[in-house]
């Protein structure tokens, strides 16, 4: 499967040197970059840094991609340029293969983590050669490893209701909140990220509908069931306007809040889900497990493939094609049930 990049395609005219200069003589810009990652201060570590500038400012990439970048590159300086003298054009196909041969055999890290290691160093590099900053890109012809698909862990119907039910009046004053995010997730299977950033004019409930930005800002509207409509709704009738009590636009518009009434942090979806999960007796569940449920689901019902690609925001028929693996429990049911030597 072809791992797309969430950067967007770089063109000489995107990044042209001038621009480059004007970016890094600018005050709030390396304010941007030091807090991104502290590079070392070498040829090449300038220009990781000045990559995470231009994918955190320009091309508007989230945090957690701005943090996954910034990590990969980090130990891809350490081990290429461990004396921190090489120049990014200096830098060759060997001693990038070589760097997955490292993470794979010393890092012991599997074939997609490699991968998603490989996908940084790629956009790094096509970025430096769009902006003439190398005179070859020596990550071009770096073959993806394979990748073996896994069905994900999904969490069946009963287990689900469970979860969803776990907030209930004695979980504390935010069970409101709660109960109605996580009846989203699993309604429109979103991602940590994708609640937390819902704003309260993204829930449509005349269509009852929302409308999501998932990863690259792209957009998608997704339909949810009359439960989620309904959980949301109360939620925001009783409870939401007392966490923004103080009315001084702490809470920018987003539609659930945290009890001091600012945006809910992706770690604190986490948090929410755990404890729910532990107080429905569930283990190893955590917010993309709803969203890997919710589209099982929908194939298990017979939705069209393409409709689940859809909801889900993939761009790739191919990352959504892993929902259609049977599960091999059912096989010997399904034969029982019907072929027709065994009725």
């Amino acid at each position: 499967m072809a791992l797309r990049s969430s950067l967007p395609t770089l063109s000489r005219g995107d990044c042209s040197p001038s621009r480059s200069k004007a970016r890094k003589s600018s005050p709030r810009l390396a304010e941007q970059a030091a807090r991104a990652r502290a590079f070392p201060d070498s040829p090449l570590g300038r220009a990781a840094t000045d990559f995470i500038v231009f994918a955190r400012v320009e091309a508007g990439l989230s945090p957690a991609t701005i943090e996954a970048y910034s990590r990969d590159l980090a130990v891809f300086i350490d081990d290429v340029d461990p004396n921190h003298a090489s120049e990014p054009d200096a830098i060759t196909y060997d001693q990038v293969s070589g760097h997955l041969r490292f993470l794979a055999q010393e890092r012991a890290l599997d074939a997609a983590s490699i991968t998603r290691h490989l996908a940084t160093i790629r956009v790094f590099f096509r970025y430096l050669h769009a902006n003439r900053r190398i005179t070859r890109d020596p990550a071009r012809l770096i073959e993806r490893p394979i990748r073996w698909r896994r069905v994900p862990n999904v969490l069946s119907p009963a287990q689900m209701r469970r979860l969803i039910e776990a907030p209930s009046p004695d979980w504390g004053g935010l069970w409101l909140r709660d109960r109605a995010m996580l009846e989203l997730m699993y309604a429109a299977g979103l991602r940590a990220s994708e609640v937390g950033a819902l704003k309260v004019n993204d829930f449509n409930e005349t269509l009852a509908c929302v409308l999501v930005t998932g990863k690259g800002r792209k957009q998608r509207v997704v339909p949810i069931g009359t439960p989620a409509l309904l959980w949301t709704q109360r939620y925001l009738r009783e409870l939401r306007p007392t966490l923004t009590r103080r009315n001084d636009g702490r809470d920018l518009f987003r539609l659930v809040l945290s009890f001091s009434g600012r945006p809910l942090e992706r770690v604190a979806v986490w948090q929410i889900v755990r404890r729910a999960a532990a107080r429905a007796g569930l283990k190893k569940v955590h917010p993309h497990r709803l969203r890997h449920s919710f589209a099982t689901h929908l194939v298990a019902g017979g939705a069209d493939l393409r409709v689940v690609q859809e909801l889900l925001g993939h761009a790739d028929i191919g990352t959504t094609q892993i929902y259609t693996q049977v599960d091999r429990s059912r096989l010997s049911e399904v034969l029982r049930r019907f072929h027709p030597r065994e009725n």
